[in-house]
């Protein structure tokens, strides 16, 4: 029986032949990340280090990449100690992968790994963040953990009793059309899926529809795989994985022997075919993301605030989706709009194109970088009673600061299409 290919990547990662879902392996780690957390991962680290007379020193300080992202600029005198915390440590451990809230390096940090050329394929990589899974869109097994498990990834540089998942095999067909997006997609595969129907489970994507994919459409569908439960998703690298690496990361070496694949034969936990050509618009209604309805069943469901951006659609090609629609129009009155570029190399890319321009003439607040009404915690908070639509990952009650209040997720055409109207609108009825 044939191996898929996170059984491969922690075989290569363990040095074992024959890794199989259920193992429990201990793989080397080639990237760890963390974000302001990262406060916390650090307290953690110090303890494993009390009593024994060593120095606390972090096994490879080329390997971690600490990106403030969640909190900038800092909202509370709490976060920003917290954030010289990190800062003064990074500086005594010589973590070269350090960014900071600046305007020439910053950004959400699934993108910042990424776009940076931080996550190769056949890698390992570990995240202090649910959203990790981002990063299989480039061929890596990636996941989140918690920050006593990441203290131990510092100190030792080996993930500690990971269990192999077993994978879901998603073979997706047919050409998307126009107005609809690789987050109509996965939106579609979560409501498929239920919120708990890939626990513990890789999803690893396939078919015509992915190879013509886009990186930036292959990162959405990866990050919201943990919205079912999925400790990753997964797309096998290809040509497109390779431009990627190469034009847009400035990798300039890609060991062939990276360029792994799925057996033919591997075994499958469970098959799903996704005929692309099928699908509308979808929406994830309150209060839960597997909650996914077609854009028509919730069309005329007046919004108070739009928002486009977060790891999961604030790249280059989200905005410019919204920019197109929004260009000459204006924002309706009592909406609001908040656009987050995922980084400032994607803000910076967006100005020169003219995007920024077109959403601040159409009534947009272009935000810095960051995570803040995704999380919750600032940038964006909802009043009681209000509704927002959102590009963001999750809608859960209280997700966007306010458990008085409702969040829908879309895709930023669908988001764009219903800031022009202030109601929930598909954007194939915006001419």
């Amino acid at each position: 029986m044939g191996f898929t290919l996170v059984e491969k990547i922690l075989g290569r990662a363990t040095g074992q032949r024959d890794v199989r879902a259920g193992d429990v392996v201990e793989p080397r780690v080639s990237m760890a990340m963390s974000h302001e957390n990262a406060a916390l991962v650090l307290n953690q680290f110090q303890e494993i280090f009390t009593g024994t007379g060593l120095e606390p020193r972090v096994w490879d300080r080329e390997r971690i990449a600490i990106i403030f992202d969640h909190r900038v600029p800092a909202e509370s005198s709490k976060t920003a100690t917290n954030q010289k915390k990190v800062r003064e440590f990074v500086a005594a451990q010589g973590i070269t992968r350090f960014h900071d809230i600046r305007g020439d390096e910053g950004g959400i940090c699934h993108q910042i790994l990424p776009e940076n050329g931080y996550v190769r394929p056949a890698w390992v990589v570990v995240g202090t963040d649910s959203h990790t899974t981002s990063h299989g869109a480039l061929g890596a097994f990636s996941f989140g953990i918690g920050a006593t498990e990441m203290a131990a990834v510092w100190a030792l540089g080996r993930a500690l009793n990971v269990t192999v998942p077993g994978t879901i095999k998603v073979v997706v067909e047919g050409e998307l059309r126009p107005g609809v997006a690789p987050k109509d997609l996965i939106l579609h595969l979560i409501g498929r899926l239920t919120a708990q129907g890939a626990n513990f489970k890789v999803i690893e994507f396939h078919g015509e529809t992915i190879r013509r994919m886009s990186t930036s459409g292959r990162l959405t569908l990866c990050n919201m795989t943990v919205e079912a439960g999925a400790t990753s998703g997964i797309v096998p690298p290809d040509e497109e994985t390779l431009r990627y690496l190469r034009e847009e990361a400035g990798v300039s070496e890609i060991p062939e022997d990276t360029l792994l694949s799925p057996d033919a034969d591997a075994h499958y936990q469970e098959e799903l075919a996704v005929d692309a050509s099928t699908l509308e618009p979808q929406v994830a209604c309150p209060h839960s993301v597997d909650n996914v309805k077609p854009v028509s069943a919730v069309a005329g469901t007046r919004v108070h605030q739009i928002v486009i951006g977060s790891c999961t659609n604030g790249r280059l090609d989200d905005l410019e989706a919204a920019a197109a629609i929004l260009r000459g129009r204006k924002v309706a009155a009592g909406t609001r709009m908040l656009v987050f570029p995922a980084s400032f190399r994607v803000y910076m890319a967006a100005l020169e194109r003219g995007y920024v321009g077109d959403l601040l003439r159409a009534g947009a607040v272009v935000m810095n970088p960051g995570c803040g009404p995704c999380l919750g915690v600032h940038q964006g908070a909802l009043g009681d009673g209000e509704v927002a639509l959102a590009t963001t990952n999750r809608n859960f009650k209280g997700r966007m600061g306010n458990p008085k209040s409702e969040v829908y997720l879309c895709s930023p055409a669908v988001a764009a299409a219903s800031a022009l109207t202030g109601a929930i609108t598909d954007p194939r009825e915006v001419n």
